[in-house]
């Protein structure tokens, strides 16, 4: 009863976070650290979590590191092709928005240390495992992607519905592979540190992520105070 009043919650607060983000309440690094973060500890507190009890951990950790590399490449690619559509190349300008950021290496720990972790801990780790054990892994990996892009839906950004859209199936396959969170988390750190270090949406980004600034709140819209 415990776990399954954990995956409400959460589920609920990170929906809950991703509108104060989108409706400039908090910013997207408060919002989702204390989400995320608290989701993926709440998680832990379970005791539920695996590594990888299918695949061998140092395997897992290769795959993880692998996967993350090839997710950036298929995103800066994604990315590169659809930003001619200008809705779509103006929600990524608005993640990289320089006037609402962090230092670089603060962003860096927060977003790779304890969002991506955290969303991997709660989404991977508890809530995919515990609906595995009534509906089998493959239903449970399905449930978990669809509830995972419905509460990034509440960010209201397409760039942010992309990610969650195509790298929810990703970090979900992998954990309904090895039917734990290893390997997830470790594809999800480093795609996330990748999309900071290196941002795939073009001159702008790049300038303001050598700036220091990266990955903020969105910028109002046009005619909102």
């Amino acid at each position: 009863m415990l776990t399954l009043t954990i995956m409400a919650v959460g589920g609920v607060t990170v929906l809950a976070a991703w509108r104060l983000v989108a409706a400039r309440r908090l910013s997207v690094w408060v919002a989702m650290g204390i989400a995320s973060g608290g989701a993926g500890l709440a998680a832990l507190a379970t005791g539920r979590l695996a590594l990888s009890p299918r695949l061998a951990v140092p395997w897992a950790v290769l795959w993880g590191i692998a996967s993350g590399l090839a997710l950036y490449g298929v995103t800066v690619a994604f990315v590169l092709v659809v930003r001619r559509w200008p809705v779509f190349d103006r929600h990524v300008a608005e993640i990289y928005d320089q006037r609402k950021g962090l230092a670089l290496p603060v962003a860096l720990v927060l977003a790779a240390a304890v969002i991506a972790p955290g969303e991997e801990l709660f989404w991977r780790g508890l809530f995919q495992e515990r609906l595995s054990s009534a509906a089998g892994w493959v239903v449970a990996a399905a449930i978990t992607w669809g509830a995972y892009v419905i509460a990034n839906t509440a960010s209201e950004s397409l760039p942010i519905l992309a990610g969650a859209i195509v790298s929810g199936a990703v970090w979900g396959g992998l954990a309904l592979w090895t039917h734990g969170v290893l390997a997830s988390l470790l594809c999800h750190s480093v795609w996330t540190t990748l999309m900071l270090a290196r941002p795939p949406g073009g001159a702008a980004a790049g300038r303001a992520s050598r700036s220091g600034v990266a990955w903020a709140a969105p910028r109002a819209r046009p005619g909102s105070p």
